[in-house]
């Protein structure tokens, strides 16, 4: 059986673990739903109750019915790279690919549905407080009023975009920032806003979930002057580290409720060690962490999706809902 791997031509993230299901003999097909109809074609008959569909990506012909497993990388936008891309191109390409796949018995990493819920960073500091994460005092306002006095209450404030987007991703990226003590808050009127208390932090913690497998490191930083790690210039190197056993019971209760394969967890360790919650990137890279800590996370994505495919119902928001 087959793993399909959903991402860009141009992720290196992805081509480290195909080395490792390549090594392991297991037939991987990998395309962009971007490239979907022209470099990636689809088909399927419904036939006397049962299903029966194909994909074609570079010339390889691979069974819906015959895949293993999905992993939802970073795939592009349905149609995007069309002859003659279109709003109504892209949703009917979405429909027919993604309705497809939801047909088959395959393992995901992540389900379509719970990678969207997941994305919302409201919904993810809820999660964390329910299962236990401490989570620093947070506001997403339009009204500047109630940021001025949120900023009252909490004079050591940051502030961050709500989507999180990636440094990879201009021109949407906007790191973390402090807010100034006698911050002007009148912009926040003209969309939402997020600010956050700040934690004076003594390392960030980056933890990648695979499954049941749970991978720590640290990058300790200046409580005073590094507030976003992602646009940090820093020496200090990521290192494994173990996590506290309460910290891990904690995150396991988050990818089991949020029906997670994959997760890619930020913490801010304050002085006192206590790791403080701030989000949860459903795709997020690992490659760095990998690169310096030599932690095998692309080894266990890979054994992830090479295990037999399996299906199991889980309710999820009052919905039966196929999950890995």
């Amino acid at each position: 059986m087959t793993v399909l791997i959903l991402t860009g031509e141009e992720d290196v993230t992805a081509d480290m673990v195909v080395v490792h299901l390549n090594a392991s003999g297991v037939p991987v097909v990998r395309l962009d739903p971007a490239d979907l109809p022209g470099g990636v074609a689809l088909s399927g008959e419904y036939v006397h109750g049962s299903f029966r569909g194909h994909l074609s990506s570079g010339g390889r012909l691979v069974s819906i019915e015959g895949l293993r497993s999905v992993w939802v990388r970073r795939p592009g936008t349905p149609a995007a790279r069309a002859a003659m891309p279109s709003a109504w191109l892209t949703e009917e390409s979405a429909q027919a690919l993604y309705g497809m796949l939801r047909g088959c018995g395959a393992r995901w990493m992540n389900h379509p549905d719970a990678a969207r819920r997941a994305r919302h960073k409201p919904w993810q500091l809820r999660l964390a407080q329910r299962c236990g994460l401490p989570v620093p005092a947070t506001l997403i306002t339009t009204f500047p009023q109630a940021a001025q006095e949120f900023a009252e209450r909490y004079p050591d404030l940051v502030v961050k975009p709500v989507s999180g987007a990636h440094p990879q991703d201009p021109p949407r990226a906007v790191p973390t920032s402090r807010v100034a003590p006698d911050a002007d808050f009148s912009a926040v009127a003209f969309g939402p806003t997020l600010l956050q208390r700040r934690i004076a932090k003594r390392a960030d913690i980056r933890l990648t979930v695979v499954g049941d497998r749970m991978l720590a490191a640290r990058k300790e930083c200046d409580p005073e002057s590094e507030v976003d790690v992602r646009f940090a210039v820093s020496d200090a190197p990521w290192r494994p580290v173990d996590m506290p056993p309460r910290t891990a019971e904690r995150v396991r209760s988050y990818v089991r409720t949020a029906d997670l394969a994959y997760g890619a967890f930020d913490f801010a360790e304050d002085a006192d060690g206590t790791w403080w919650f701030l989000e949860c990137n459903q795709s997020g890279q690992f490659g760095f962490v990998e690169v310096e800590t030599g932690q095998p996370i692309a080894r266990g994505i890979a054994e992830w999706l090479a295990q037999p495919a399996a299906r199991r119902q889980a309710r999820v928001n009052g919905a039966n809902t196929a999950v890995p």
